[in-house]
């Protein structure tokens, strides 16, 4: 791993630093940190397919920024806007998954699916942000709802809390938009939250996270991944999925199974074995992969196998007075 400096340029009047990260491997941003994407439509979040570059913008502890990735051969260049700039350049290696390692990672000969996947995405590692609390405030929206659903609320609340990204709008004109800070998210009204579609039960998760922002940022100061789960998991409102997809963002951390998925579980063991397992038959079948659970999980969502959908797509009810669901 090499990092070159290029130094401050003055692109569209606004002061910028780039960065070039020799990695020694072929490195796709997109295909490491795609799935921080929420939908196509994200506004901190933006995928140019022709050069592959990707732009994302993020909070620092050092203030908002925009972080532009553009891959070359066997290089990646870095350019960053905004006082958080050098916070997000120093970790641009484990954004795009230099923490990651496949050691000890062995596709058994009965997966066929997983055997193919790793040798289709060789290059694809988990990548770490760092930034836990964005983390949680995302995956609170996205619990129990579906994925369109929860992108929806993304958008909206994004849009008018967050804030412009410092630096150039992107290669198509559109304007990248940083999250709220913790505060501004404990500031968005009750009717703000329900009129993005986000009822009082996921909405006290972002907002119970945003009053302990600074501890969950802690938890990147921990190695023993158990530990860093029971901590998350000590917030009301949050679970094993919950606490799966905070690992899995921010943490890095390659053995995050999303269990109590509704998919998930299914997904994965359909493509192993071709049959539908729940959580329990799942957590057995890839026992062996332990330590590697969550890359069997992405392996398989880039290889695109899912298991057989029947009927409309699965709405659970948000707003249903006394309703009640399982802890996420």
């Amino acid at each position: 791993m090499e990092w070159n400096v290029r130094g401050v340029s003055k692109t569209w009047r606004v002061s910028s630093v780039v960065r070039v990260w020799r990695a020694g491997r072929m490195v796709d941003p997109h295909s490491v940190i795609g799935g921080l994407r929420k939908g196509p439509g994200d506004p901190a979040y933006y995928f140019e397919g022709g050069r592959r570059t990707v732009w994302r913008a993020t909070r620092t502890p050092d203030g908002p920024v925009l972080l532009r990735l553009t891959p070359y051969a066997g290089e990646v260049e870095a350019e960053a806007w905004g006082p958080g700039a050098a916070w997000v350049l120093d970790g641009v290696p484990e954004l795009l998954g230099e923490a990651d390692s496949w050691d000890g990672f062995e596709p058994l000969p009965e997966h066929q699916a997983l055997v193919d996947a790793a040798r289709r995405f060789p290059h694809v590692r988990v990548p770490r942000t760092r930034a836990v609390f964005e983390a949680m405030a995302a995956a609170g929206i996205e619990q129990v709802v579906t994925g369109k659903e929860a992108f929806r609320a993304w958008r909206v609340l994004l849009r008018e809390y967050g804030e412009p990204a410092p630096g150039p709008s992107t290669r198509d004109g559109r304007v990248m938009i940083v999250p709220p800070s913790p505060e501004e998210w404990r500031q968005i009204p009750s009717w703000q939250w329900l009129r993005a579609g986000v009822e009082g039960r996921r909405s006290r998760v972002v907002l119970t996270a945003a009053t302990r922002a600074k501890a969950l940022e802690r938890t990147l100061e921990l190695t023993d991944s158990a530990e860093i789960e029971r901590r998350l998991r000590s917030l009301p409102g949050v679970g094993v999925w919950t606490a799966a997809e905070v690992r899995q963002r921010a943490h890095g951390d390659a053995d995050a199974f999303s269990f109590a998925d509704y998919h998930v579980p299914r997904d994965v063991s359909y493509a192993l074995i071709g049959e539908e397992l729940d959580d329990d038959g799942c957590a057995e079948l890839i026992e062996p992969y332990r330590g590697h659970r969550f890359r069997v999980q992405r392996l398989l969502e880039m290889a695109g196998i899912r298991h057989p959908r029947h009927g409309p797509r699965k709405s659970l009810p948000t707003h249903t007075p006394g309703a009640t669901h399982r802890l996420r």
